[in-house]
């Protein structure tokens, strides 16, 4: 008779996070998570089947936080960026795990509804369906790609200072941008480019 469970899904989640934010996904295995869970490897394979179904539940631990509510009504700009802050705010808690977020955003809950929200959000803008899915897209995958870019790229630390440093004659505009990155904050440059985004959907 097989032993009764003992270990829920959300233990198993923050077994999982704690590698990852300890050792990045490359880090992420069944080995490793139940090294954390002090069981053995074999042992864990009766909660989960596989390295993907930890994933999975490990992007749904993370993002319960993300507030889907619909935001008061007003400007459907204004709208949009309440809900994509809200999606940057609780990803950069743990930035490491964002690539997973496109992996399993489809297994995710809490993903899904605020992706529900969102559509919601720009169909009441008037985007055509099609819109809605590229603007749904596109804005997942710029909150993914700046909040990497801030928390594990060298926005404004080493790899700034080394592409400003690089001859002016050869990379005219790169040197000039990263002289200008140095004074930009990382709320800037998301908001920033947020506008720019939302101008072309309004476009």
């Amino acid at each position: 008779m097989p032993r009764p469970r003992s270990l829920s899904p959300d233990q198993l989640a923050v077994a999982a996070l704690a590698v990852i934010d300890r050792e990045g996904i490359a880090g992420l295995s069944m080995r490793a998570v139940a090294a954390e869970l002090g069981i053995s490897t074999m042992a864990l394979y009766r909660y989960v089947q596989d390295r993907g179904e930890l994933e999975a539940l490990v992007v749904e631990l993370v993002l319960s936080h993300v507030d889907s509510t619909p935001p008061p009504p007003g400007p459907w700009q204004d709208r949009v960026t309440a809900l994509t802050v809200r999606l940057r705010d609780t990803a950069a808690a743990h930035p490491a795990l964002l690539p997973l977020t496109f992996t399993h955003r489809h297994r995710s809950p809490s993903v899904l509804r605020w992706g529900e929200t969102m559509l919601g959000v720009l169909t009441e803008a008037g985007l055509a369906p099609e819109e809605r899915i590229i603007a749904l897209r596109a804005l997942l995958a710029y909150v993914i790609g700046a909040v990497q870019q801030e928390h594990l790229g060298a926005l404004s630390g080493a790899g700034t200072a080394a592409i400003a440093d690089l001859p002016a004659d050869t990379f005219p505009y790169l040197t000039e941008a990263a002289r200008g990155a140095r004074s930009l904050t990382p709320d800037r440059e998301f908001h920033g480019g947020l506008a720019l985004l939302l101008a072309g959907l309004a476009g």
